[in-house]
């Protein structure tokens, strides 16, 4: 019997000078995840989300809108996942998706008070990983690839929180025994991060962000990227 694909839903696309540098979230995900066999539902588009039985895992991309925006295909996805997550199906939200999850199933998102998140940074893992089939075995602190001006300001009720960094107290979340969601970007390599810094240079600068040290900052992020293998494993 063929395996059922992975079922990647991307939230939006790029700004068109980094998708033509750099291609779109899903091939970011297809790269991530070699030999995998992936169902790309551009929700954006008007897309239909599929039923569960045609999928064995969803992983929700970034996206450069914001939850709060409420925009339609948003608010019709995160009804999707209401319906979605009872089925224990395994769901993955990353960035934008982790945003989403927590909103749909009751949390508060919305900007930082204290600012964009952005570049390489330190993840510190919660008690409670070393019980996670997702978590179990990475280590208590991990680096990983970040971009985000809006976060997870309030965590769904019954969600819990299994990691955080020196910016954002919910980096991962858990919200029943196959569901996710990450604040950081595992599909993200060193190279695709300058690209987004590169781009917004001008304007952080402006901002008195330090652009060199972000640059010099970028490293391999080989734990946070084998999340995406661990779920495709587990999916």
């Amino acid at each position: 019997m063929n395996r059922l694909p992975l079922l990647i839903v991307q939230m939006g696309s790029p700004p068109p000078e980094l998708a033509a540098q750099a291609g779109e979230q899903a091939d970011w995900f297809a790269a991530a995840l070699p030999g995998e066999t992936l169902h790309v539902i551009r929700v954006h588009d008007d897309q239909p989300l599929p039923p569960a039985h045609t999928f064995r895992g969803a992983i929700l991309s970034g996206s450069w809108q914001m939850v709060t925006d409420r925009l339609p295909w948003s608010e019709r996805s995160a009804r999707w996942l209401r319906e979605l997550l009872p089925t224990g199906k395994p769901v993955l939200g990353v960035c934008y998706g982790h945003q989403l999850m927590a909103h749909a199933l009751g949390g508060v998102v919305d900007d930082h008070p204290d600012g964009p998140e952005l570049g390489t940074q330190s993840i510190e893992c919660l008690p409670g990983i070393e019980d996670d089939p997702l978590l179990r075995g990475l280590p208590l602190r991990f680096h990983a690839h970040l971009t985000h001006t809006q976060s997870v300001l309030q965590a769904p009720p019954g969600a819990q929180t299994l990691a955080r960094s020196a910016h954002d107290a919910r980096q991962i979340l858990r919200y029943g025994p196959r569901a996710w969601s990450v604040q950081f970007h595992p599909e993200f390599t060193p190279g695709l991060l300058r690209r987004c810094i590169a781009r917004r240079a001008p304007a952080l600068e402006a901002a008195g962000r330090n652009v060199q040290a972000l640059y010099d900052g970028l490293r391999e992020t080989p734990e946070s990227a084998s999340l995406l293998r661990r779920f495709a494993a587990l999916a």
